[in-house]
């Protein structure tokens, strides 16, 4: 937690996967809104994620979207199901990752922010 009792969270800059989980009714979402979309509650609670979770799918960005970040490919990207029962979105490494696998988060600058990376659990 930051001085100011924020969660890091990539996003803003820090290296942290932050969710909202609602009070009322216990949904959870990665895309935090003002509102519970399950229940309607505006009494969310924001928490940190641990970084883990099982690979649901993967592939590899051959192309770039744009000039300056054609030096990073290829790098490969997952779709990730976090333990804490939300899927997001990280970079990882273009070889050796494979859908099931479980895995850990790092944070790695990519382009001109920081961005979540996931490596094979097993990974030293």
């Amino acid at each position: 937690m930051s001085p100011d009792g924020t969660l890091p969270d990539w996003t803003e800059g820090g290296e942290g996967l932050a969710f909202a989980r609602c009070r009322s009714c216990g949904d959870i979402q990665y895309f935090r809104r003002p509102f519970c979309p399950a229940c309607g509650s505006e009494d969310l609670g924001v928490e940190a994620a641990s970084g883990r979770g099982t690979v649901h799918a993967v592939t590899v960005v051959a192309r770039a979207p744009s000039p300056d970040l054609q030096a990073h490919a290829p790098y490969g990207l997952a779709l990730v199901d976090a333990r804490e029962g939300f899927r997001f979105m990280a970079h990882c490494p273009p070889e050796g990752i494979a859908i099931g696998d479980p895995v850990r988060t790092t944070f790695r600058a990519f382009g001109t922010g920081l961005v979540p990376f996931v490596t094979p659990e097993n990974h030293p």
